[in-house]
């Protein structure tokens, strides 16, 4: 059976927030927004949104206290924040962090009476308050999605909370990565590659989620000479980069993620390494091991001659990047973490043995 279900409503367009001011009217009174510290307040989205709530008389309250990777702890004290100030709706602001906060944070508020365990358990009720999602980055696509991860440090890893979250209303507009270092944006558009990389090459894929992959990698391929660093940004590469994460996004909505992003969450935690590099560590091995009329379907697609090629490409801004190497025992454990995830297995379209996860993992030590 195949199936396709994305029920955000998604505007884009340049000012779109502003513009939408009336459609934020039958959300609320009371708006709490959810952020980082600063870099909402650096591209002008939370001015924008501050313009949008202020012309129709919507209070807003302000939770910027989130920090890269949420932890579960982060969303209790927001939710507890949020309940003391009455609020009724949540807007998110930034990128994937805050995003996947505000998610957790609107089921929160709904359950009021719950405790952090909530967020994980089961087959529990996945009711929320209205919930609006801005996305200023361009990777995880977290505004399309109903995914929320959260950082657990009694267990030293990122996991998905137990429920499906989906947005109410996304708002998109390339000009707020006008100002995102280079680092970041390269980071975060490597993010969105992975996402399409990881529906594609996915036991549930099918041709409308392949849809999504296939276009958006035409449009993300259209700004990789400057994630190159050999031009200039331009708002139409913004543009391009905010509709090809928006797309990934819709991709592993259907699908989920696979291999890559499981290994990932051991070098975020304990490497520091921000989540999309952490992620493109492992694509070229995860692409070496699948069906290869595939693999070099989607890299043609996306710009790139085959593995190697996209290797090559990673490397190159991975050391530019500054990142530090990656020692063999947080390798390892990465791989174990992903034994103990049977989904990421499971959703693999193709047989994965120990070996073949210590192979995917090292890969961009040693190659093939």
């Amino acid at each position: 059976m195949n199936s396709f279900y994305m029920p955000v409503r998604v505007l884009e367009g340049k000012d779109i927030v502003i513009s939408s001011t009336n459609l934020l009217k039958k959300f609320g009174k009371i708006a709490l927004l959810v952020t980082g510290k600063h870099s909402a307040k650096a591209n002008g989205s939370y001015n924008d949104v501050i313009t949008a709530l202020d012309n129709v008389d919507i209070e807003h309250i302000l939770y910027d206290d989130i920090e890269e990777n949420p932890s579960v702890e982060t969303i209790m004290k927001a939710r507890d924040f949020a309940l003391r100030q009455n609020v009724d709706f949540v807007i998110g602001i930034g990128g994937g962090s805050p995003l996947d906060a505000a998610k957790a944070i609107s089921l929160m508020i709904y359950h009021k009476d719950e405790d952090k365990d909530y967020l994980y358990k089961t087959g529990s009720d996945s009711s929320h308050v209205p919930l609006v999602l801005i996305p200023t980055t361009c990777g995880s696509g977290s505004e399309a999605t109903a995914v929320s991860v959260l950082t657990l440090h009694e267990k030293q890893t990122k996991k998905s909370i137990s429920h499906l979250i989906f947005a109410e209303l996304a708002l998109i507009d390339g000009k707020y990565l006008m100002t995102l270092p280079h680092k970041t944006l390269c980071s975060t558009a490597i993010d969105a590659f992975t996402h399409m990389v990881e529906s594609y090459i996915n036991t549930k894929a099918s041709d409308y989620s392949n849809m999504c992959v296939e276009k958006g990698l035409l449009i993300w391929s259209r700004s990789l000479d400057v994630l190159r660093g050999s031009r200039e940004l331009t708002i139409d590469d913004c543009d391009n980069l905010m509709r090809a994460s928006m797309m990934g996004g819709m991709s592993i909505a259907q699908c989920g993620t696979t291999i890559p992003h499981g290994l990932s969450y051991s070098l975020t935690y304990k490497k520091h390494i921000a989540h999309g590099m952490a992620v493109g560590y492992f694509t070229a091995g995860y692409l070496a091991k699948a069906n290869q009329i595939d693999a070099k379907h989607i890299l043609n697609l996306a710009g790139f001659k085959d593995v190697a090629d996209y290797q090559s490409f990673f490397t190159e801004i991975y050391k530019a990047c500054d990142i530090p190497d990656i020692d063999d025992d947080v390798l390892y454990g990465a791989v174990e973490d992903v034994l103990k995830t049977p989904v990421k297995l499971e959703i693999t379209p193709y047989e994965v043995s120990r070996q073949d996860l210590i192979d995917i993992a090292f890969y961009s030590c040693y190659g093939a």
